[in-house]
């Protein structure tokens, strides 16, 4: 739609408002009605905002809503229309657009609402429009609270949006082009707001506790009318020029006078007395030109100081995200008498509504009352006035609701969240820039009020600042805040004027801090440490503890002292348990592991010679742990409680190694399947100025501080006097000149000494010197140092190049080696060909195992490496994991051997694993095993060990203790890793075990039966078998609780045979306190449950069918008995198969007859990693020494040796 030509319904609801007859508005009757339908035309524009840029074009607010405004504001609903079309039409192009649009044609419309808003503005600037707004709104506020209706809230909203609105236009500098002392458009609109007294109306809003609602309202009227001041100037409007200003403008007028006086003097110089048209061509010695020769000037010398090798090119196009930001924020003076108003005004402000404005305020922002955002003017505000008040006369009373640590600690939050989002929120970078730089602002301010405070002649003042100042530098989040920004500082986002108050509140806070600290002998602050945790690892062989006696006969001489307050104790049953517990809650580790380091607490106790603590612990974890009377039985006597502390005691326990605590540095290469955990540890240390500066040293830090320098000529003196004294600070206090050896700098140094008016720059000039010294005095010793100068440094460069290279590796610490002598790098030269080409295997790790000089570390050969130019990186050596996937011919020859090497042992895999040159992890080993026809499936493989069988005596009775302990350790360290396998063989291996949980029920079903469990057993079965339907149908699982509800299922739901029976199949106990009935957890399968049902009918079945069978030896049996027993085997098998429960291994027994007759059984424990209960029935023997260790739980599966 074209701009120009306007809306037809648009043309006749502006016409039906009325018309302006000389200085007289004449309404229409219908007004209203057209003021409303413009409004409803308002709410319906397109995203291009036709409307209102179509009502914007007729001038509709200058030519019949103003004067509707003024003439006819008796009229109370045609004055509340008026207002809320004014507020709709008068809001920010950036609510309108949400952002500055970047297509093109969008754009355009911004520019085009933004251009009509400037008119709107300057149509406003008179006297009449604010004095009616301010008429009404105080006959508004003179209503009290009960007489105050909900409509004059609106309308009293709606009036202070407006005049938001309106201040809240930029200014147009294109047609403005207004100096300063000149009444530009944002003057004239504050000067008819003060002659219509709309602004003691805002300080009444301000102060009056009743009206604490538009506080925001006030608060952002109130920083837009301030929007270009400065308080330090506005504080001095009216008591003439103090000496420091005179001082200010004296400097500044010597500086250009220096320069014009420089510039004559070229001048003159430039001229000669012949003609300038034979200028003569010259070589340049000793600066070469694009070939070998010497470059040939063609102008005069009076021109070749300024000639570059940069003339005439054309300079490079920077690209647009690349570019400076640029500064948005302006300030200016205003004309005298508006800045005389103001000056007043702020004065009225913080003496009677500052502190309660601004606490009002802050309690709207902790409250989440306010808008998104609105802590922005906030901030503002705190800057503005507390620097206001002192510059004009300090009082620290009329601000001390934002003098206060909790102030200190709400401007650092939100400083660092908008740190935090521009790095993270890209495309919003600088929007977050802007905000950080108030908050930077206002934190600036608040050091600088606690500067003013240690000045005061008045101690209650000094002793606050001191309270204030000594939380502060406590706390480590302030002292790390400037470190931080600087190291973080992009001029993408940020602005100079940024970096700026960076460098001046990063110097008031250091000059603060270093006052503080040699005021006090010594200051003590918050530290706080993030240390790494390793998780601890298990060792394969038991390490010793040291109070663990070495002998057997020093145990045989401390068992009789024991004795006797063991006899004592033990016929104590009141000993108490509660304040003994054997397991850590709190600790990683499932209480259900933790057996054995509490059989190690016991020992610890009886080693102590505390018998009593001994004997409480072992009952607590009898209590605990009463599977498998690892700790004795229930019933046990006291001389069988004796004597299974005298066997603890003389046991061999394994003992888990303490991690080592680790020192302020760490080690810097280190495993990475070892798995770190970051904690914060809070402590105290004392605190040293210089050590806090070295933070400082550091590349980034000094880049910020010379990107700054490079204006000093458009920077203030302050400014300069801050980038000095903080570079002084790297180089004089801390000794670190080297830092600042720099091309870039040393080029400003150059222009610097240069320039006319350097005088006026008299510490720059003088610090410029004192580095150029120090630069050339190491010149002499090190010549390497010319070309350091291209790179910025650290402070390890800094020490090499001024102490040497490699001082470093024989300083840093005592282990390492300070040089290499030409015979090692001759070894390690051809240790590195010798092993780079291997696949499969880490050069440096080859390199550290052959290399038999003095130990080094893994760093220190790769960067020798890259020193020698065998390699080109660091990168070049990282570490890779065992994720190798291709496999040689040599490599797949040597698995072939080991397998077959180790093929009659108990743990092929694990064998295999130690001794395979390239390290792999299990799972691809095992995919390989069964890719080359080693082996047909992954349960060939597993771990076996034979069945022990715990007898009563004393010495046999130490070694199953030894054995279950080992055995514990040893599984943990298996599950961990299993758990870093891949997630196939992850889930084949639960496959694999809740099919192989199905088979050791057979026993316990038995036994139920023989009892008369045989309903129960079929109500159980009926259970999962519906179970398992249900899942099938649902396709979604969850946990079934299985409810008994006859009188027979009860009872065998309190059997103990009955719940062990249930615990080997996985259902769940019910859970202590909130669950009644034992549940079949939601991991099982319908595939598993059918399996489990069908093993319950199973036993059921063959007793039926063979009673006598398993009556009689199997050496006693004729051969028509066998035969017998062979065609119920079949059948056995035959139902097996339709379950879902046989075997390959069955199969091939069921074919060959005659080799099952012939092969012995043998059987094969698996670990179960899904089910971590004990079976209790299985080793439990009348003894002592037969009760106290049991193993844990191995499913027994029966297969045939196959014959050869």
């Amino acid at each position: 739609m074209d701009l120009y030509m306007m809306n037809c319904e648009l043309v006749a609801t502006c016409s039906a408002l009325g018309y302006l007859e000389g200085d007289t508005y004449h309404k229409e009757p219908d007004c209203l009605e057209s003021i409303k339908d413009l409004i409803r035309y308002l709410r319906h524009e397109d995203e291009t905002r036709d409307v209102r840029q179509q009502l914007g074009a007729t001038q509709i607010l200058q030519s019949d809503l103003l004067p509707i405004l003024i003439q006819h504001h008796q009229d109370k609903p045609l004055f509340d229309a008026v207002v809320r079309l004014m507020v709709n039409l008068t809001q920010p192009a950036l609510l309108c657009f949400g952002s500055v649009p970047k297509e093109p044609s969008f754009r355009h419309h911004f520019l085009q609402v933004l251009t009509y808003l400037q008119a709107y503005k300057e149509a406003f600037a008179s006297e009449k429009a604010f004095g009616v707004l301010s008429e009404t709104l105080y006959e508004l506020l003179q209503l009290g609270w009960e007489e105050r209706q909900e409509e004059d809230n609106l309308l009293i909203e709606r009036i202070l949006l407006l005049v938001r609105n309106i201040l809240h236009v930029p200014a147009d500098p294109d047609q403005e082009k207004s100096i300063d002392d000149d009444a530009s458009v944002h003057d004239q609109l504050l000067w008819a707001i003060h002659l219509s007294g709309l602004d003691d109306l805002l300080l009444f809003l301000a102060s009056s506790p009743a009206e604490q609602q538009w506080s925001l309202h006030v608060l952002e009227i109130i920083s837009l009318m301030f929007r270009d001041q400065n308080p330090a100037q506005l504080a001095g409007v009216g008591q003439g020029r103090v000496a420091q200003e005179r001082s200010t403008d004296v400097a500044e007028l010597e500086v250009l006078r220096h320069r014009e006086m420089a510039e004559k003097k070229t001048r003159a110089l430039q001229r000669s007395n012949r003609h300038s048209r034979f200028g003569g061509s010259y070589i340049v010695q000793g600066l070469k030109s694009i070939g070998e020769r010497d470059v040939i000037f063609h102008k005069g010398l009076h021109n070749l100081q300024n000639y570059s090798s940069d003339m005439g090119k054309q300079r490079r196009r920077v690209p647009k995200c690349r570019q400076a930001a640029r500064e948005l924020s302006s300030e200016r003076r205003s004309a005298l008498n508006v800045r005389l108003f103001l000056r007043d005004f702020c004065s009225e402000l913080l003496e009677n509504c500052y502190n309660r404005l601004m606490g009002s305020v802050k309690d709207y922002l902790l409250r989440e009352k306010a808008q998104q955002h609105d802590e922005t003017y906030y901030m503002w505000a705190l800057a503005f006035f507390m620097a206001f008040n002192r510059a004009a006369a300090f009082r620290p009373g009329l601000v001390s609701e934002t003098l206060s640590v909790r102030t200190f600690h709400f401007i650092e939050q939100n400083l660092t969240n908008y740190y935090e989002m521009m790095l993270t929120d890209r495309k919003e970078a600088v929007s977050w820039a802007r905000r950080m730089h108030l908050a930077l602002k206002a934190y600036q301010e608040l050091l600088a009020t606690l500067n003013e405070m240690d000045m005061s002649s008045d101690e209650a003042v000094r002793e606050s600042s001191r309270i204030i100042k000594n939380n502060i530098f406590y706390v480590m989040e302030y002292r790390e805040l400037f470190l931080a920004l600087f190291r973080k500082f992009d001029e993408r986002c940020q602005p100079r004027s940024f970096l700026r108050d960076l460098v001046e509140t990063t110097h008031l806070f250091l000059k603060m801090l270093e006052r503080f600290c040699r005021s006090r002998r010594n200051l003590v602050v918050q530290n706080k440490r993030k240390k790494r945790k390793k998780k601890k690892k298990v060792l394969d062989q038991p390490v010793a503890s040291d109070n663990v006696p070495c002998s057997p006969e020093e145990l045989e001489a401390m068992w009789p002292a024991l004795t006797e307050q063991l006899q004592c104790c033990a016929q104590a049953p009141e000993l108490s348990l509660d304040s003994v517990v054997p397991f850590d809650a709190a600790s990683e580790v499932p209480v259900e592991e933790q057996r054995a380091e509490a059989m190690v607490r016991i020992q610890d106790c009886l080693l102590a010679g505390q018998a009593p603590q001994a004997l409480s612990l072992l009952r607590s974890a009898r209590e605990v742990w009463p599977e498998g009377d690892v700790f004795g039985c229930q019933d046990i006597s006291p001389e069988e409680e004796i004597q299974l502390l005298k066997q603890i005691l003389s046991a061999p326990l394994p003992r888990q190694q303490e991690p080592e605590e680790q020192g302020a540095e760490e080690e810097e290469e280190e495993e990475e399947e070892e798995e770190e955990l970051q904690v914060v540890q809070v402590s105290e240390k004392e605190f040293s100025f210089l050590d806090y500066l070295r933070r400082f040293a550091c590349s980034t830090v000094v880049r910020a501080y010379v990107l700054l320098l490079r204006s000093y000529k458009q920077n203030s003196a302050h400014t300069n006097h801050c980038v000095v004294k903080m570079l002084h600070r790297l180089a004089h206090d801390l000794k670190m000149e080297a830092l600042l050896f720099q091309l870039s700098l040393f080029c400003l140094f150059n222009r610097l000494l240069s320039d006319p008016a350097a005088g006026a720059y008299k510490e720059l000039v003088t610090f410029a010197k004192y580095i150029l010294a120090k630069f050339f005095a190491l010149t002499a010793v090190n010549p390497k140092a010319f070309v350091e100068l291209l790179f910025w440094k650290n402070t390890a460069v800094v020490r090499e190049m001024t102490e040497g290279y490699g001082s470093l590796d024989g300083g840093s610490s005592s282990r390492k080696p300070t040089m290499w002598s030409p015979e090692e790098e001759a070894q390690l030269r051809e240790l590195y060909l010798a092993h780079k080409d291997v696949e499969g295997q880490d050069v440096v790790d080859a390199i550290l195992a052959h290399l038999p000089t003095a130990p080094r570390t893994r760093k220190q050969i790769i960067h020798h490496l890259v020193r020698l130019g065998l390699a080109d990186s660091v990168k070049d050596f990282q570490r890779k994991g065992t994720d190798i996937v291709l496999w040689t011919e040599d490599q797949e020859l040597e698995l072939q051997r080991l397998f077959e090497e180790f093929q009659d042992s108990d743990d092929v895999l694990g064998h295999i694993m130690k001794n395979i040159t390239a390290k792999r992890s299990r799972a691809r080993i095992v995919d390989k095993l069964m890719a080359l026809g080693l082996v047909t499936e992954r349960r060939e493989l597993y771990k076996k060990r034979r069945k022990k069988l715990a007898p009563s005596s004393l010495p046999s009775g130490e070694e199953s203790l030894k054995d279950f302990c080992q055995e514990d350790i040893k599984e943990e360290e298996s599950l961990s890793e299993e758990n870093c396998e891949d997630e196939e063989e992850e889930g084949l291996g639960v496959d694999q075990a809740q099919g192989s949980s199905v088979l050791p029920t057979e026993d316990l079903g038995q036994n139920l039966l023989q009892e008369g469990f045989s309903a129960p057993l079929l109500w159980l079965q009926n259970c999962l078998i519906r179970v398992a339907d249900d899942r099938e149908e649902d396709s979604c699982s969850q946990s079934v609780p299985l409810v008994p509800l006859t009188e027979e299922n009860e009872e065998a739901m309190e059997n103990e045979q009955f719940q062990q029976l249930l615990r080997k199949l996985g259902v769940r106990p019910p859970a202590s306190g909130q669950e009644t009935f034992w549940r079949i957890p939601a991991k099982l399968s319908p595939t598993y449950l059918r399996r489990v049902a069908a093993s319950l009918s199973q036993r059921r079945e063959e007793e039926k069918l063979h009673p006598e069978l398993e009556l009689e030896a199997p050496g006693e049996q004729g051969p028509d008995e066998e035969h017998r027993a062979q065609a119920l085997r079949a059948l056995l098998l035959a139902r097996k198969k339709k379950a879902g429960l046989a075997s390959p291994g069955e199969e091939g027994a069921t074919d060959g007859k005659e080799q099952l007759k012939a092969a012995p059984k043998k059987r094969q424990l698996l670990d179960s990693d899904e089910e971590q209960e004990e079976d209790e029935g299985r080793n439990k023997a009348p003894e002592l020494g037969a009760s106290g260790i049991q193993k844990k739980k191995r499913f027994h599966i029966e297969d045939e040796d196959e014959s050869d």
